[in-house]
C-alpha cells in the first residue's frame, strides 16, 4: 500500500541518549494514543518504512510472537509509520490472517509525519516518504536510553532488540555495565574505581579481578 507524498520539512534533530524522550499525541489502531500515557513503563517505539511490505512484516510477525516477552519486562511495544489507521488495520488483520500471530500492540499512523520529524525518522537519502527503521527504547522516567538504526533494506534482529532492554534494565537495578555480546545469566562488569585505594582494594576483592580497571561478577 502506498505512502503519501511528503513535503520536505526542516533539519531533524535526532533525540540523544539520556534526553527526555518527546512527548506526542498521535492517532493509533488502539485508539488516540500519548507516549506519556506510558510513564512508569518502558518503551519500545519503533518504526517502518511502510505496510504491506515483506521486510516490514517479518519484523512485525517476530514482535508480535516476543509480545509477552517484553510485557514480562513491563515495556510496551509501539510501532510507527506514515501510513493511515485503515491501512495499519487491514494490514494487521493480513498478518494474522497469513501469520497466525496477533499484533497485540498500537500501531502509531503518522501521515503527518509529526512524530516522525520529532524523532529523526525520515531520512530524505534513504527516502522522501517513508520512516527508515528505528528503535527508541524509553525507560520508566521516560528517557531515552539506546537508538537503534537500520538501512530500509535490513530487517532488525529482534533478540538484540531484547538484549539491549535487558542489559539497561540489568545496569539499573545492579550498578554496572555488560561486556560485549553479554546475555542475560552471564557476568557483568563492575564500574572502574575512582581513587587508587579503591583500586587496590580492587585488587584484593573477591570479584573476578582481571587488573584494577577490569572486574566482572556474576549476579545472584
Amino acid at each position: 500500500m502506498s505512502t503519501p507524498a511528503v513535503a520536505p520539512g526542516p533539519a531533524q534533530s535526532l533525540p540523544r541518549i539520556n534526553e527526555d524522550a518527546p512527548d506526542f499525541e498521535a492517532k493509533s489502531t488502539h485508539g488516540p494514543l500519548k507516549l506519556s500515557d506510558f510513564k512508569g513503563k518502558w518503551v519500545v517505539l519503533f518504526s517502518h518504512p511502510a505496510d504491506f511490505t515483506p521486510v516490514c512484516t517479518t519484523e512485525f510477525v517476530e514482535f508480535a510472537r516476543r509480545s509477552e516477552e517484553f510485557k514480562k519486562r513491563d515495556a510496551q511495544l509501539i510501532g510507527l509509520s506514515v501510513d493511515s489507521v485503515t491501512a495499519h488495520i487491514a494490514w494487521v488483520r493480513n498478518i494474522e490472517q497469513h501469520f497466525g500471530v496477533k499484533i497485540d500492540f498500537p500501531v502509531i499512523a503518522d501521515l503527518d509525519t509529526k512524530v516522525a520529524q520529532t524523532y529523526g525518522l525520515i531520512h530524505p537519502s534513504a527516502s522522501e516518504t517513508a520512516t527508515v527503521r528505528a528503535v527508541f527504547v524509553i525507560d520508566d522516567k521516560g528517557k531515552i536510553r539506546a537508538l537503534i538504526y537500520y538501512p530500509m533494506s535490513l530487517g532488525r534482529n529482534i533478540d538484540e532488540v531484547m538484549r539491549v532492554l535487558d542489559g539497561l534494565q540489568t545496569a539499573d537495578g545492579n550498578a554496572c555495565a555488560t561486556p560485549a555480546n553479554w546475555v542475560p545469566g552471564e557476568p557483568v562488569i563492575l564500574p572502574p574505581p575512582q581513587t587508587i585505594a579503591d583500586a587496590e582494594q580492587r585488587m584484593q576483592s573477591e570479584y573476578d579481578v582481571t587488573d584494577w580497571y577490569f572486574s566482572k561478577r556474576t549476579l545472584k
